[in-house]
């Protein structure tokens, strides 16, 4: 890790300029170049045949995992090395790789003892999923979300009444899965291994999805009522019309038919969580 582009996303949770001129006065002390920096979204992601010219071995990411996820998609064929910093909400993919440590001091744990590790991934088609996966229904409340990010107040109203309507609607259906109710507002869908972990989310009453909905407005999806956890290699979307399905939280209709199954990324992924 010599030569690094920075990608941050300024619109994040927690990606604020005071928290980025930390992290590059952290490459700076441990002797890191920098050849390349993106604004995401307002700059276009880096393409490989970028990096290589400017001679990168290590993409920074510090973003929500949204923005993350949509890099490590770009860059799935690069040969480079992917450090993730939590720069997000939720920032679980940052914690899985570094526990809780700050962006700085993953930074110079990276330099010191970093290892480069697979991850495993949820993919349906071109799409893939590296936290989670929410599918039906439910996904819904995404638009809620992104009202209060963009402060559009004035929508956030319509967009709650419209995911309130659609949850208490006909549930998601999938194959593959024995026993997954057929009425869950939703499934969350996480990789485990060469697995899947297929949780029903579950909320019948009007309490319940409210708290469902809260969970999913204040990006914190995973603590949705999850129940009747399955476990499989692969999943088929069962339903005639397309679904509205949020790869680690970002929205994506899936066609019918549609085959989620388990994968797994290259070594690309710079981990210290217990280095020595």
């Amino acid at each position: 890790m010599q030569r690094t582009w920075f990608i941050t996303n300024p619109h994040a949770g927690s990606s604020d300029a005071a928290a980025t001129d930390a992290i590059l006065a952290a490459f700076a002390e441990c002797g890191q170049t920098g050849v390349g920096r993106t604004d995401f979204p307002d700059d276009a992601l880096p393409t490989p045949a970028a990096l290589a010219q400017a001679n990168a071995d290590t993409v920074v990411l510090f973003a929500g995992d949204g923005t993350i996820n949509a890099a490590v998609c770009a860059l799935a064929d690069w040969d480079g090395a992917i450090l993730v910093l939590p720069g997000g909400t939720m920032n679980m993919l940052a914690k899985s790789l570094h526990g809780d440590a700050g962006p700085a001091d993953i930074v110079v744990a990276a330099h010191r003892h970093g290892r480069r590790i697979a991850l495993p991934f949820v993919a349906a088609g071109e799409h893939r999923a590296l936290v989670g996966l929410i599918i039906g229904p439910a996904a819904n409340w995404y638009r809620a979300r992104e009202s209060i990010r963009k402060r559009r107040l004035a929508a956030l109203w319509p967009t709650i009444c419209q995911a309130w309507r659609r949850t208490f609607g006909r549930g998601v259906r999938l194959a593959g899965a024995p026993g997954f109710p057929p009425q869950a507002q939703a499934a969350y869908v996480r990789p485990d291994g060469d697995e899947l972990a297929v949780m029903a989310i579950d909320a019948r009453d009007f309490g319940s999805i409210a708290n469902l909905g809260w969970n999913l407005i204040t990006g914190d999806w995973v603590a949705a009522h999850a129940v009747t956890e399955r476990r499989t290699e692969q999943l088929t979307l069962a339903e005639r019309c397309p679904v509205l399905a949020l790869f680690d939280g970002e929205p994506v209709t899936l066609d019918p038919a549609t085959v989620i199954s388990a994968g797994r990324t290259r070594d690309q992924f710079i981990a210290t969580k217990d280095a020595a």
